[in-house]
């Protein structure tokens, strides 16, 4: 997977969906969650942001902050499924729109205001949730997967019928600086699950491995 920001279309269409889906997250608690929410929808569809460089600062800033209160931190990556073959199918304005619909369900289901959703490539995102169980994670991943599924958007190319998302979910126990290898093992938890079917979540583990090794230090 590869950092890429959206394009915007010639005939401004794709900035009216974003509109549409921005609109689509009401209705709002306050005009603080708006702000919030509106700013989390920025950062997932990726608007004049060098992605990359921002997923690893706000990887590294989780990271920190969970090591020093000594609580976990789970990565989300999410993949849409056959992405490549939808656009194929139905055209690149269907492909900006079904993601505009994703991008806008993503960020309503953010657990809390702190946490965020950026995009990655073309038809990925991904979800930094400090401080949250594991099975809590993994729940969130469960409704993320319904909800994308509810969203109805037919897919001809998948034996599924629907647009589907594959998950990987990565949990650490932060300790010193970051280290990126805990996003590769989410990147590879997706592909793991892509391995076995569509429409999945995998989860890896990195806690026990960790506290092993610490005790050898010890």
């Amino acid at each position: 997977m590869t950092d890429n920001s959206l394009a915007k279309d010639a005939d401004g269409s794709f900035w009216q969906r974003v509109r549409d889906a921005l609109d689509n997250l009401r209705p709002m608690r306050s005009d603080a969650s708006m702000g919030y929410r509106q700013a989390a929808m920025a950062r997932a569809i990726g608007l004049k942001q060098k992605l990359g460089a921002q997923i690893d600062a706000e990887l590294a800033s989780g990271w920190a902050a969970a090591a020093g209160r000594h609580v976990s931190l789970s990565l989300l990556v999410i993949e849409l499924d056959l992405m490549n073959d939808y656009g194929a199918c139905y055209g690149k304005d269907a492909l900006d729109d079904a993601i505009a619909a994703v991008t806008a369900v993503l960020v309503r289901g953010l657990p809390r205001a702190s946490d965020s959703c950026l995009r990655l490539g073309q038809s990925s995102f991904v979800v930094v949730l400090p401080d949250m169980p594991v099975l809590m994670a993994r729940a969130t991943a469960a409704k993320y997967h319904e909800a994308i599924r509810e969203l109805g958007l037919q897919h001809k190319e998948s034996h599924v019928g629907l647009v589907t998302a594959s998950m990987g979910l990565a949990v650490s126990n932060p300790r010193g600086s970051y280290d990126r290898k805990f996003f590769e093992a989410a990147a590879e938890a997706v592909k793991r699950a892509q391995r076995k079917g569509l429409g999945r979540i995998e989860t890896t583990d990195l806690r026990p491995a960790q506290e092993r090794k610490r005790a050898r230090r010890a």
